[in-house]
């Protein structure tokens, strides 16, 4: 199956699932048998309820500008 086969709902749970791996693969603690931060999965769980409640995210051009990148 290729993308341009995908329904926009298949679509947006493909880009969550990679978006949550990246993450997980990220932000793990490598002294803690790899397993996410207490305070990241409390971070990542409010940001989750943040949005789904209306609460627009963040852009990734003002992460990137707030990082100094250049996207």
């Amino acid at each position: 199956m290729q993308v341009k086969d995908l329904t926009i709902e298949e679509f947006r749970g493909f880009i969550q699932e990679t978006v949550t791996e990246t993450l997980e693969i990220l932000l793990r603690d490598r002294d803690e048998d790899e397993q996410l931060k207490p305070e990241v999965v409390q971070e990542l769980i409010e940001s989750l309820q943040r949005t789904q409640g209306g609460e627009p995210g963040i852009s990734a051009n003002v992460v990137a500008k707030k990082l100094g990148l250049k996207w």
